[in-house]
This record gives C-alpha cells, sequence and structure tokens, in this order.
C-alpha cells in the first residue's frame, strides 16, 4: 500500500475528547471516525488490525474444536421472552418494531440465538459435547460510552457458546477455553493479561472469569492478592473484615446534638472519633417497586451494587427520600429506625462494640451502639468493597491490593439457564430427557485492538506487536524528488511485495519530520528508510518502532535482513505464547 493513496489523515492535535491514550492515538493516527456517541467507522489501518485478531481467534478456537456460525444481528423478541431475558435486562437491549409491528431486538448477546439454532441438532446424548462460535456485530444500548473503542455501542465480538451432558464434561472443556484465551491474548502481544473471578450478571450461571489487562485507564477495579493467586473483580471479590482493632468498651447509648453533620465525615470530625467505629446508611430503592433498601455498613467502606443487587433480587436505583417515608436523610441510624424497608447489615460491622450512627432525628446522633444488645434479629451479610490491605478471601493475610483494568475478555459457566428455559433437550444413555448444559466465552475484537494499544505505546503513537500490526515494514523514501532514492524506493517495495511481506510505502514529497511523525502514529514494527546520505555508500537504514534494533543494512542484503528482523519479532513475541494443551 502506498501512504499516497491511504484512506484517513493522521494529525498531532490531542483532541479534547479523548480521556485515555489509546483514544487519542486511534483518533489522531487515522485509525477510527467518531459516527454517533459510542458508534465509530473504521478506516483501513484498524481494520486490517482487528482482521488479524480475529484470525488468531479463529484459529485458537478452531484448535479446541470450535464451529464458526453466524447469527443474525436483528432477532425477535419471542426467543429472548422464551428464556425470560427480554424484561429482566435493562434499557441495554434494544428494542423495536417492524412496519408488520413485529417485536424485534438488536442482538447484544447471542445465549439465545445459539439455542435456537441447534435446538433440533442437540436430541441425542450422541451429538455432544459440541462449541459453536460466530465474530458478529452486536448493538449494547450502554449509557455511558467512553474512551474510544474501550466502551461503546456497536461493536464487534467473538462470542462462543459450548453444550454438554454433564457439569464434569462443561468444566473439561471450559479449562481448554480458559488457555486458549491465554494464547489468543499472548498472540496478540499482550501476556500480562491476567484472568480473574468476576459476577456473571445478567449472563446467569455460577463460575464465571474475566481477563483484565491492567492498566490505569481501565475501568474496572480488580483485586489481587500479594502473598497468593488470589485475584477477582471487585465486584464478585468476598470482603472479609477484621474488627479486633476496634474493639472497645461497651457504653451505653447515649444521643448527642451534631447540628448539619449529615456525611459520616462530618460527624467523626465533629465527634473526633475514628470513622472505623461508625456506622453509615445507604439507601437505594428497588426498580421494581420503589421499596426502601438501607444498607449500614462501617463508616470507611462503600457498598458492593453487584453484590447488593444480587442479594435483594432486583435492580436498584440512589433512593430520592420522600418526606412521607419517615426516613431522616444525613441522620439515619438502625436504632428504632420506624421506616418499612428492606434493612442490611454488612459484614463490617460485626464485632464492633461501640459505634456511632444516625439517631433518626435532624441534627442528632447516637454513640455507645451496639448492634448486639439494642438491634433485634440481625444477620450480618457481604454487600461491601473490598479494599485495598483487606484481608484475602484464600489465604486470610491482609494482603489485597486494588489496580485498574480493561476487560479483554470474559468466560462463564452456563449451566441450564438458557436450555431450561427455552426448552432443549436430550435424550440421554438410559432414555430420559435432560437439558444440555452450556457454557459461554466472549472476547471484544475492538475493545482488544485498543487494549492492545493503550498497553503498547509511546508519547508518539502505538507499537504495534508484529502478530497484529496492520502493516509489517514502513517503507519511507526521504527524497521522492531526488531520481535515486526514488528508484530504489519503488524496486525495494516491489521486491518486499513479491516476497508477501506486508509493507506501506510512504512515497509522498513531505519533509522527514512530518513523514516520521507518521510512522510513529501508524505504529509499524519495522520501519526501512531509504535516504540520500546512506545510499552513497549503498546503504539503507532499519530500525524498530520500539527502537530496540536500528542499523544500517547492505541493499543487496535489504529483503533477507528485513525478514531476518520479521521473524526474530515473531519468535520474541511467540516466547510468550504457551503450547497448546
Amino acid at each position: 500500500m502506498k501512504l499516497s493513496r491511504l484512506v484517513g489523515e493522521r494529525f498531532k492535535e490531542q483532541p479534547s475528547d479523548c480521556v485515555i491514550d489509546s483514544h487519542s492515538i486511534t483518533v489522531r493516527g487515522g485509525y477510527i471516525k467518531y459516527v454517533a456517541n459510542g458508534i465509530f467507522s473504521f478506516y483501513p489501518p484498524m481494520k486490517k488490525i482487528t482482521k488479524k485478531i480475529e484470525q488468531i481467534i479463529r484459529e485458537e478456537m478452531d484448535s479446541i474444536d470450535g464451529q464458526e456460525v453466524m447469527f443474525p444481528v436483528v432477532l425477535p423478541a419471542s426467543i429472548w421472552q422464551e428464556s425470560g431475558r427480554y424484561d429482566t435486562v435493562g434499557d441495554e437491549l434494544l428494542r423495536f418494531k417492524d412496519r408488520n409491528n413485529s417485536q424485534l431486538v438488536l442482538g447484544m448477546t447471542h445465549e439465545e440465538a445459539a439455542v435456537q439454532l441447534v435446538k433440533e441438532f442437540g436430541q441425542t446424548y450422541t451429538k455432544y459435547p459440541f462449541m459453536i462460535y460466530q465474530i458478529q456485530t452486536k448493538f449494547r444500548d450502554e449509557a455511558r460510552p467512553r474512551a474510544g473503542l474501550i466502551r461503546v455501542r456497536e461493536f464487534t465480538m467473538k462470542d462462543a457458546y459450548s453444550f454438554h451432558t454433564s457439569q464434569e464434561d462443561l468444566e473439561k472443556y471450559y479449562n481448554k477455553c480458559y488457555n486458549a484465551y491465554n494464547r489468543i491474548f499472548q498472540r496478540v502481544g499482550i501476556p500480562e493479561v491476567i484472568a480473574v473471578k468476576s459476577d456473571s450478571g445478567m449472563m446467569g450461571g455460577n463460575i464465571s472469569h474475566e481477563y483484565m489487562l491492567l492498566t490505569e485507564a481501565g475501568e474496572d477495579s480488580i483485586v489481587i492478592c500479594n502473598n497468593c493467586d488470589y485475584r477477582a473483580n471487585i465486584e464478585a471479590a468476598e470482603n472479609y473484615v477484621d474488627n479486633s482493632s476496634n474493639a472497645s468498651d461497651i457504653i451505653p447509648l447515649k444521643k448527642l446534638y451534631t447540628p448539619n453533620c449529615k456525611t459520616i465525615d462530618d460527624v467523626t470530625t465533629f465527634l473526633n472519633s475514628p470513622i472505623q467505629q461508625s456506622c453509615k446508611a445507604v439507601v437505594y430503592q428497588k426498580n421494581s417497586n420503589d421499596d426502601y433498601v438501607i444498607v449500614f455498613l462501617r463508616g470507611d467502606y462503600e457498598v458492593n451494587e453487584t453484590k447488593l443487587t444480587n442479594l435483594v433480587g432486583d435492580k436498584l436505583h440512589p433512593a430520592n427520600i420522600s418526606s412521607e417515608s419517615s426516613i431522616v436523610e444525613g441522620f439515619i441510624g438502625p436504632y428504632q429506625l420506624e421506616s418499612d424497608c428492606d434493612i442490611i447489615y454488612d459484614i463490617s460491622l460485626k464485632g464492633i462494640s461501640s459505634l456511632i450512627c444516625g439517631a433518626n432525628e435532624k441534627d442528632y446522633h447516637y454513640i455507645g451502639l451496639n448492634i448486639a444488645r439494642d438491634c433485634s434479629n440481625v444477620s450480618y451479610s457481604d454487600v461491601s468493597k473490598i479494599k485495598t490491605g483487606g484481608i484475602c478471601p484464600c489465604c486470610g493475610k491482609k494482603a489485597i491490593t486494588v489496580k485498574r483494568g480493561i476487560e479483554v475478555g470474559n468466560i462463564f459457566q452456563l449451566g441450564t439457564k438458557y436450555s431450561k428455559s427455552m426448552n432443549m433437550t436430550y435424550v440421554d444413555t438410559d432414555g430420559s430427557k435432560k437439558n444440555p448444559i452450556m457454557g459461554c466465552y466472549g472476547i471484544g475484537i475492538g475493545r482488544l485492538a485498543a487494549s492492545v494499544c493503550e498497553a503498547k505505546h509511546d508519547e508518539n503513537g502505538p507499537l504495534w506487536p508484529i502478530s497484529i500490526a496492520p502493516w509489517q515494514v514502513h517503507l519511507c523514501c526521504l527524497r521522492v524528488d531526488q531520481e535515486i532514492c526514488k528508484a530504489t524506493a519503488d524496486h525495494l517495495y516491489s521486491l518486499l511485495l513479491d516476497n508477501g511481506i506486508e509493507v506501506l510505502y510512504d512515497d509522498r514529497n513531505i519533509r522527514a519530520g512530518a513523514m516520521f511523525a507518521d510512522a510513529d502514529l501508524l505504529g509499524i514494527p519495522i520501519r526501512v528508510i531509504i535516504g540520500p546520505k546512506t545510499l552513497k555508500s549503498n546503504q539503507i537504514e532499519l530500525i524498530t518502532r520500539d527502537k530496540r534494533i536500528s542499523k544500517l543494512i547492505n541493499l543487496e542484503n535489504s529483503i533477507s535482513e528485513i525478514k531476518n528482523t520479521i521473524n526474530k519479532l515473531f519468535e520474541e513475541l511467540n516466547n510468550h505464547v504457551d503450547p497448546r494443551m
């Protein structure tokens, strides 16, 4: 490809609406173009990158006996109604009607379509196990798209669905897919991706993992133990709290005047008391009926809304407290709370003998609250977020660190959630009818490309790994206005193409600084520079984008030198790829 003909422009100015580096780079580098909120078009370089990612994924899915299929983007609402998700999934699912008034949805995930496709095929145990996968466009009406391709509404995704006759067989295949995913991320150039325990959310099932790229640009919080191998998304991480250091004498309950102290920081400062010995209230309402849910937890902890939603069994939203509710906003406490609502006590309060809490009266708080003495029928639930320095649920050490990460893939053990609700059955060896057990495995293609960019870039642009780079070689002719330079560059370009080497040829008559700035933004792993100075000694310059290799090579050996460099980069990358199991 000649750069003079490449569709798309590159520019050095930082876009004002780009909050992370990969978003800025992909906009400035001529990779993507904004179409609408959370919707982008791809220019040729990004299309080439994602095509290579898709090929790597296909190879790994095929290696574990996956069979590629294709589901529709537009689906009848009836199959989502059959599974029960049509009503339980929120506004992320785009619902609409066609000209015949038929209810339709845009597929945001395809479990229902997968069951519908193989329902008749899988009627006997002899057909199992099997896995089908697709690489397809999806649409999720994301409330807050952000960060370019990291969180979008329309996206391309590889989603796979496996079907099994036993939990044991699912677990065996789940491990195969787990290893295949490790290989995928290693092959695209980000071996540092880690797998963490996650919450299954709307997908259902009991066991799930997310693959996370640890980066400060991530929007997910990842819990990591520095003492053992425990890793989990903060939404799924169990919180163990040791309140032995907060032990104190049991004192009588006493109400104090605390004017204008509506926050836990206000009241602990006013009373000169440690926040670890305070009880704060967080109020929600159920989406289904607006009933109030009050969570009491230690003042220095935050509510884990995923845990809370799972416990309550309903979606929640922050409360709009009305005057009729009897809830005194800013002064809520568990003692003599006279409000008809669900009360939840978090485990972070367990074992504290004397607490500060709201008195359910404006401008008043209690000191000396002892939950066991002063509150009746109290049971504790884990609905708080684990913190850095917290206790590891696995090894029991205070060795927890919370880091940021981008989710680049996920795998779920779905069980029979979809096969049962959609009445998919097979006849087993004993003649009985059973529902097959399912697994689900997803990777967002565009998000993965952007995540690689986020992990592999410098101040000038991306450093694309050789396996997914839009081209392998960037050929720069510094003086196309000089016949010897242009003729040499044209000839080398032809030789590279003849040898099957992917090359982008910058044949423009521009200054070297602008040419190299564009080359940095395109991030191609190997740069070959032809200029009048080196040609005097019949040499050209070869330099890798990361500057680890920089040398002059003889013109007559250029093809072999370039091939050797390509092979070296692939070899270095493959050294981090696990063997297939």
